[in-house]
């Protein structure tokens, strides 16, 4: 049984799961698993290897010799692939066309999930996603889930895309993100569902700093940190 402690956050689009995680991260001094990260690096070793997407033994050949880690550095989580730094390389545009694709091949997320769980033995650590608390971690000691007025998460994801998108429309943003819902609560593999032990963090109204000490006050709660 692991001493370490693991914060697994899950919840909505659009509802502020990373910016919490990684303020929460910073502050305990744990370690912030971006999940969609490993997803992106191992696009990136797909690319660099030709893996044919729709080749299965290829792919199973790739996963065995993908090793991923997370170590931070200058208050900054950076990802290894192979001990090799990729934080940078992953964001590029090729590796940005391919992760979709890659992310929904049911061999990789079952490889994820067990490098995930992996992880969460050495380390304290911070993780966000959608099926962290139920499929990942389904005995975190602290499970938070996030959720929010539609109609807010739309707004919120409206301003933060208008600078690079001025033609996008608030309408548009709001039918993404039911339709993220969607499939994000109906899909077969890892459905988004609220564990039956997590704690709902409704931040229609809250600021940042108010879902920072709400996760806190949480943490502390364990009473072993």
């Amino acid at each position: 049984m692991s001493n370490n402690i693991i914060v697994a956050i899950d919840g909505y689009s659009s509802c502020g799961k990373s910016t919490l995680a990684k303020a929460l991260a910073k502050k305990l001094h744990f370690i912030y698993v971006d999940s969609g990260a490993m997803y992106r690096a191992v696009a990136l070793y797909f690319l660099r290897n030709n893996v044919d997407l729709n080749n299965h033994e290829q792919i199973a050949e790739a996963l065995e010799k993908i090793h991923l880690n997370f170590h931070s550095r200058d208050y900054q989580t950076h990802i290894t692939l192979n001990d090799e730094e990729v934080s940078d390389e992953i964001r590029l545009m090729p590796v940005s066309e391919t992760v979709s694709a890659v992310s929904a091949i049911r061999e990789v997320r079952k490889e994820m999930v067990k490098q995930q769980q992996r992880m969460g033995k050495s380390k304290n650590i911070v993780m966000d996603g959608r099926d962290i608390g139920t499929a990942v971690f389904p005995d975190a000691p602290l499970k938070i889930f996030m959720t929010a007025d539609p109609k807010v998460r739309a707004e919120r994801r409206y301003k933060e895309m208008l600078p690079k998108n001025p033609d996008i429309t608030l309408e548009e943003v709001f039918e993404n993100i039911a339709h993220r819902d969607y499939q994000d609560t109906t899909r077969t593999e890892s459905p988004l569902v609220r564990a039956e032990d997590a704690i709902i963090l409704d931040n229609t109204n809250l600021t940042p700093e108010q879902q920072l000490d709400f996760a806190l006050e949480k943490v502390h709660d364990l009473g072993n940190y």
